[in-house]
């Protein structure tokens, strides 16, 4: 048996922007996805999903025939998305399945799916590992996107994510501000769809001439603040700067006009996890209004 093991995600800076090559701060979660992988002598793969909470939520197998290709009779949305992984797996690696041998897959979310720190990225992630490939060919060929939550799953450390002509740079980075403990993630009780974050932010830039020299600068100064009032006065630049980029108002001004902190959205805008600045007692503002999943930062990140 083998297990694989990747990290979760949550970008801090460059949303939507670091698609297009803007330098994005991002940090891997404490949060994670498993996969076990388990030989059989039958020529399937029986997959099986299972939720943080321990219970099995998608159930599917699949057939390996003599060519070595991958089909199922699950037509459903999943197991049709998870064909599409299979397949592109195969074909990175031709020889990694094998006739007359099969496999029990099971993986296994130590967060709930609806929380936006990477189902897909460590998923992928995980199966890249054990077929040997490269994981961000294995994105690029299925899910699509910058790669920089490929980046985190492989991490343990705060990275400086770029991609440059289309290839990823990597920098590990050691995110830990003196004001950490001022640092929570609420969550929205929503999840937001990336790839229909995405698709909207090119429609909103496809005839814009991209500067990213300012964002880059907000990165970087976010990284390295030592001091919290300026920390917020730079969240408060980025969320203008991304407001501009993609035509939506920023989260505060939105929604928590008068919430006395500062609060950025993380990734894309709508749905999951974002940042907001404060204390204990100042996260009641959030719960008293139905978000009640708030984190602070030390229990999320890595």
């Amino acid at each position: 048996m083998q297990t694989f093991y990747s990290h979760g995600k949550l970008l801090i800076s460059a949303e939507y922007a670091v698609l297009d090559g803007a330098l994005a701060l991002a940090l891997p979660t404490k949060f994670g996805q498993s996969l076990k992988v388990e030989p059989t002598h039958k020529n399937t793969i029986h997959w099986k999903s299972i939720s943080n909470e321990g219970v099995v939520w998608f159930e599917a197998e699949f057939t390996i025939d003599v060519d070595l290709k991958v089909s199922t009779t699950d037509t459903s949305t999943i197991a049709q998305r998870l064909l599409q992984v299979l397949d592109a797996l195969q074909q990175l690696n031709p020889t990694h399945f094998e006739a007359h041998k099969g496999y029990i897959l099971t993986s296994t979310l130590e967060f709930p799916e609806n929380w936006g720190l990477g189902s897909s990225s460590t998923l992928i992630n995980n199966l890249a590992q054990w077929a040997e490939v490269d994981a961000f060919e294995l994105l690029e060929r299925t899910f699509g996107g910058s790669g920089f939550d490929i980046a985190c799953a492989q991490q343990d450390s705060g990275i400086l994510y770029q991609l440059k002509e289309g290839t990823p740079s990597i920098n590990p980075v050691n995110f830990s501000p003196p004001f950490l403990e001022a640092l929570f993630f609420v969550h929205r009780n929503q999840k937001q769809n990336s790839r229909d974050g995405i698709a909207s932010y090119k429609t909103h830039t496809k005839n814009q001439t991209l500067d990213f020299s300012e964002l880059n600068g907000l990165t970087l100064n976010l990284l390295n603040c030592t001091d919290l009032n300026s920390f917020e006065s730079l969240i408060e630049q980025h969320e203008r700067r991304i407001s501009k980029l993609i035509q939506q108002p920023p989260l505060k001004e939105a929604l928590f006009s008068d919430y006395e902190g500062a609060i950025k959205s993380l990734g894309a805008w709508g749905g999951d996890f974002f940042l907001a600045t404060g204390n204990t007692d100042s996260m009641d503002y959030f719960i008293s209004k139905g978000y009640t999943t708030v984190v602070p930062f030390r229990d999320m990140i890595l």
